[in-house]
């Protein structure tokens, strides 16, 4: 039995090294020369996520300007409705009781020893120490809306600096008042200068600064009324701009997407789509709303409100004028002068080419005011009261008008009265009439005081009314821009995964 020969094994195969180095770096760079090229966007599924990242950064874009124009309409709420408004009317009220402190004491000095004459002698000085605490708290806030401002601090405390010198002054005419025990309207030479130092400080100086004060301030918050409002209506444009650019772009995904894959609609990017366009039009119609209703609090709140601040003040300091009238006869000519001043100041009628006088102001009153009715397209007068008829509203603020202007011309009825009297040399009849003894004067100026402050009353509620609609609009929008960015991104990843899917 023969044996064939033994076959040689076969040499084992080499065993297997490490890959070399050189077999990866071709193939990265070969990537990022193929991103930085765009070779990637000659494939579905470059073009799709260059698609979805044109999306997601124009959404980005869409959230941020949003975002940016809600804290806009935030911030103007804030200092138009909370902040600076309301301090800026609080101003006024300092220029109120400043005027109405002075009348108090030009009428306890014009009674003399009869102490039940007019309002009396004790409510007088009540009045007066309430007027006083008024005007140190109107100060307090005049200094905080002050802030930084180095001219409006000072004048603040020039404010508060002349107050406590009017106070000593005030101090020593009615204590001398007192100690001469004078009849009505014959007061001795001694309490009238002491007054006329009193008076004049309060007229030259405290009552300028104060209404300075508030002019300044009031000049403070229409800028960044007008500042505010400019950006939020910027906003509005700015975010439904970039709302079209992301719509467009998700349209014109869905386009590609239904043309590559010959699918009609992508439900993800419908829903993506639709979200859109409801963010971005209850985000822009958000932001028109806002602007009218700041617009509202601003030319029918807050401005009424300071102009007829401003002539409830004027008012109160004519009505003393009166009484200045009648207990300084050396300086008669000029109080009837600054009475009729301040008269012009709330009612200018019409006088045509007439010279303006008192008489001429009282006919005036009665040609020109007593025939309107507000509401009417012609004004025939000027003044704070003129302003208000241009703007008026029918309704509850044309009535409170209409009784505004009826007892203006009642108290001005009375003022000629009184100085009918006075002129024939009836001092003694002219200052019954002023302090209410045989007529209605004192009544009556009250009845116009509380027609005024109803018809401010009507601006104050209109202002209210549109802040908390302001306010009320925004509230919950520090989150829905985020949230509905969100949901929209979230639509888009969801629409174009599974186009993506079917290239793995």
């Amino acid at each position: 039995m023969t044996m064939s020969p033994a076959q040689p094994a076969a040499p084992a195969p080499p065993a297997p090294g490490p890959p070399e180095p050189s077999d990866r770096k071709p193939q990265r760079g070969g990537r990022l020369r193929t991103f930085f090229r765009g070779r990637w966007l000659k494939t579905i599924p470059g073009r799709i996520r260059a698609h979805v990242v044109l999306c997601l950064a124009a959404l980005v874009a869409l959230l941020a300007v949003l975002s940016v124009a809600i804290g806009n309409a935030r911030d103007s709420v804030q200092t138009i409705g909370h902040d600076a408004g309301p301090q800026v009317v609080a101003t006024g009220t300092l220029y109120f009781a400043l005027s109405d402190m002075d009348a108090q004491v030009s009428n306890i000095l014009l009674i003399g020893r009869e102490h039940d004459l007019g309002i009396g002698y004790d409510e007088s000085l009540r009045v007066y120490e309430k007027r006083r605490a008024e005007a140190d708290a109107a100060a307090v806030q005049a200094a905080q809306l002050a802030g930084r401002d180095p001219a409006l601090k000072r004048t603040v405390q020039e404010v508060l600096d002349g107050l406590g010198k009017y106070e000593r002054l005030v101090g020593q005419a009615m204590q001398l008042d007192a100690q001469s025990n004078h009849a009505p309207g014959e007061l001795p030479d001694q309490v009238i200068d002491a007054y006329r130092q009193a008076t004049d400080l309060m007229k030259l100086q405290l009552l300028p600064k104060a209404y300075n004060i508030t002019l300044d301030s009031g000049a403070h918050v229409r800028q960044s009324y007008e500042t505010k409002r400019s950006a939020v209506l910027t906003g509005r444009t700015w975010v439904a701009i970039t709302g079209l650019i992301v719509l467009l772009l998700l349209i014109a995904t869905q386009l590609y997407l239904a043309r590559t894959f010959r699918r009609v609609l992508n439900p993800a990017l419908v829903l993506a789509t639709l979200a859109t366009v409801v963010l971005t039009a209850v985000g822009a119609g958000l932001l028109t709303a806002h602007a009218g209703h700041i617009k509202t609090a601003k030319e029918d709140g807050f401005d009424s409100i300071l102009q007829l601040s401003r002539a409830r003040a004027i008012s109160h300091s004519a009505f003393a004028d009166e009484s200045r009238y009648l207990l300084d006869p050396g300086r008669a000519d000029t109080y009837e002068q600054t009475y009729l001043d301040k008269s012009l100041s709330v009612i200018y009628p019409d006088l045509g080419d007439k010279p303006i006088n008192l008489e001429s102001y009282y006919a005036g009153l009665e040609q020109k005011v007593a025939p309107y009715k507000p509401g009417q397209d012609d004004v025939p007068f000027l003044g704070f009261f003129g302003d208000e008829a241009r703007t008026v509203d029918e309704g509850r603020e044309a009535d409170a008008l209409a009784k505004t202007l009826q007892a203006y011309r009642t108290v001005q009825r009375n003022d000629q009265r009184m100085r009918q009297l006075a002129s024939s040399g009836d001092r003694a009849g002219a200052i019954d009439v002023r302090m209410g003894r045989t007529s209605g004067a004192i009544r009556d100026f009250g009845a116009f005081d509380a027609a005024l402050s109803a018809l401010t009353a009507v601006h104050q509620d209109a202002f209210d009314e549109a802040i908390k609609d302001a306010d009320g609009g925004l509230r919950g929008w520090n989150a829905v821009p985020p949230a509905g960015a969100a949901v929209i991104a979230l639509l888009v990843l969801a629409g174009v995964r599974p186009r993506l899917a079917e290239f793995r």
